[in-house]
């Protein structure tokens, strides 16, 4: 078995289980936000559910439209709140406490190797990072897993991309899987477990690797999972206080595929509108693309990580006239050490907005709408027609280093870093 089929397997109480098996597994984290809880939760009323099925083992997480951006969002965040409250949700997270939530539930050591979790949110699939099956579902499927603590998966196949060499200068986990979509395509993986692993594992930390699980989703995979290392135990050594266990695939023969990647021959790469497949080097485009706004942050690289490399790029600069750059911290505790490690500073100084830790821009939501014609380069996931505001806009996917320096230079160009 590969490495989320022995994971599904013991969330079964199976001893084997093979690619296109139905299966019904136990849950270890049931996830929600401040979008989609609500309709779960309503789901979940109106099958006249009456308890949870554990309340530590469920997270809301209001981070879309947080802090409210309307009276609408606010209701849905009451909606939210109130349903924490009647049922003694430990893990909810408003504001003040949350963050975006695939930052912040690894954060908090909430997820653990081995385990398997479900997200009403298609980017679940981050915590992958940590060896463990997570991946996105529906609102409704959220409502049955708050009441019963179990959901149903088809066991995927799965693809192995095996690893080598070392990353090069300004090139970064984005890069990484911006190349492979590149690569494979947006349905290249349709309905498979990415797996990760090799030797070029211990090039990328753990936040390189919670941005490349982060978007198995836009190559169409159902999860994404890296083989648990030293680095992954080193991670959540103080940050998980429960059993837990890891798995490692069997042998090359479970997988459909396996595709080698040279980390060592990858270069800083942008995903030009509208899908994450069109992935082009730096160095291969040949006109500069003037852009309006800049965005560093999400659940995709606003980690702290993150925010050193777009500080270290914007310090003693200037963002361009006529661009805005949006910089959000994805957690608190990020916010924080932004402010204590004097980043926050240097974002101000340079021109740039600091924004409180929330997923904003990313879906179209606030704290930075496209307007008609306008083009931004994003450290988002998803580029598609109209997601970050009027349909004619366009996002530009791209590393924190490459977006910093566009903001400094107005433009997205092979000779930006």
């Amino acid at each position: 078995m590969t490495i989320t089929q022995k994971i599904l397997a013991k969330a079964a109480g199976l001893s084997f289980v093979k690619p296109g098996q139905l299966i019904k597994a136990k849950l270890n984290m049931v996830l929600g936000n401040d979008i989609t809880s609500p309709v779960a939760i309503n789901e979940f009323e109106k099958n006249g559910f009456t308890s949870v099925f554990d309340r530590e083992k469920i997270s809301l997480v209001m981070d879309h439209f947080t802090p409210n951006k309307d009276i609408k969002a606010a209701g849905l965040t009451k909606q939210c709140r109130t349903f924490a409250d009647k049922y003694d949700i430990k893990n909810f997270f408003d504001v003040g406490q949350m963050g975006i939530e695939h930052a912040l539930l690894p954060e908090k050591g909430l997820i653990a190797p081995g385990e398997c979790c479900i997200g009403a949110d298609s980017h679940t699939c981050t915590y992958g990072a940590l060896g463990a099956f997570s991946t996105g579902v529906g609102s409704t499927d959220m409502a049955a897993a708050m009441a019963t603590g179990e959901a149903w998966f088809k066991v995927p196949s799965a693809i192995k991309f095996r690893l080598t060499g070392s990353l090069p200068e300004n090139v970064s986990g984005k890069d990484v899987i911006l190349h492979i979509i590149g690569k494979i395509g947006v349905d290249g993986a349709l309905y498979k477990s990415m797996e990760f692993s090799g030797e070029g594992l211990k090039a990328l930390s753990m936040d390189d690797r919670f941005t490349i699980a982060n978007m198995a989703i836009e190559a169409g995979a159902k999860n994404g999972v890296f083989e648990v290392d030293d680095l992954t135990l080193d991670y959540i050594k103080d940050r998980v206080n429960r059993p837990y266990e890891y798995f490692t695939a069997d042998s090359d023969e479970d997988y459909d595929e396996i595709i080698d990647i040279n980390l060592s021959e990858l270069e800083p790469t942008v995903s030009f509108p509208h899908l994450p497949e069109n992935a082009r080097t730096l160095s291969s485009i040949t006109e500069n693309i003037k852009i309006d706004q800049a965005v560093i942050g999400s659940c995709t690289n606003g980690r702290i990580s993150d925010m050193r490399i777009a500080a270290a790029i914007l310090k003693g600069n200037k963002v361009a006239k006529n661009v805005r750059c949006i910089v959000i911290p994805a957690t608190q505790q990020v916010y924080l050490d932004c402010i204590r490690e004097g980043l926050a500073e240097i974002f101000i100084e340079s021109g740039c907005v600091f924004s409180t830790p929330t997923c904003g821009p990313c879906l179209g939501g606030h704290m930075g709408i496209l307007a008609e014609n306008e083009k931004a380069v994003s450290t988002t996931n998803r580029n598609f027609v109209g997601r970050m505001g009027h349909i004619t806009s366009e996002i530009y996917l791209a590393s924190p280093a490459v977006a910093a320096a566009a903001a400094i230079r107005g433009y997205i160009g092979r000779d930006i870093l």
